[in-house]
């Protein structure tokens, strides 16, 4: 009776945790009318779960949380908005491409589907690979890539369960979405990223 009571009690607290950090990265999103705030408090969020990952699971999440928020507003929004500017234009692309009925406008489209393939790959390790790393803008953006395709089964998976969780969440009980969404899809990314990690450290040594 005991260990179910013990074992009720941690899942609660993690529980609480997974909301509380959620509800933090949407306020301080909001704080920054969505436009300067969403990448700072993704950053942060990805902080925060990189102590959970590496078993600090009663650190100050608040404190932790604000610290990075701070720490990372100017250069995770420039990196953010080159991302975020570059996944539109290639969007663009493809519309416009698509519209053309010329068969070289048609590969054309195909060559930028590739091209959006590799920038979802850079996006899914971009904030893990930034909570746990030092580096300047641009290798961040090479790191992301070689890990996505140098781990082609991680990538599928980790692409695979948070593309899942999202569609049946959001068809099921959209409101868990609000409450765990972000900060659970953070904690699946840096723990299935983090086992890259030692490979990388050498390689930056």
């Amino acid at each position: 009776m005991n260990g179910f009571i013990d074992g009720y009690y941690r899942f609660a607290v993690w529980i609480t945790r997974f909301a509380y950090l959620n509800l933090l990265w949407i306020a301080f999103s909001l704080v920054g009318l969505g436009v300067v705030g969403f990448f700072p408090a993704t950053a942060a969020m990805f902080a925060v779960v990189r102590k959970w990952v590496h078993g600090e699971k009663d650190i100050p999440v608040f404190q932790v949380f604000w610290k990075n928020y701070k720490k990372e507003f100017l250069k995770i929004n420039v990196l953010g908005y080159l991302l975020a500017g570059t996944g539109y234009l290639m969007i663009m692309e493809f519309r416009i491409l698509r519209t053309q009925e010329h068969i070289a406008y048609t590969m054309a489209s195909f060559a930028v589907v590739g091209l959006f393939l590799l920038f979802t790959v850079i996006v899914l390790y971009l904030f893990p690979i930034y909570a746990h790393f030092q580096l300047r803008a641009v290798d961040y953006i090479k790191w992301a890539l070689l890990i996505g395709i140098g781990h082609p089964l991680l990538t599928i998976f980790l692409l695979g369960i948070v593309m899942a969780l999202i569609y049946l969440l959001f068809i099921t009980i959209p409101a868990v979405l609000f409450f765990f969404g972000g900060s659970v899809i953070a904690y699946i990314l840096m723990w299935g990223t983090h086992l890259t990690f030692a490979k990388m450290e050498e390689s930056l040594a």
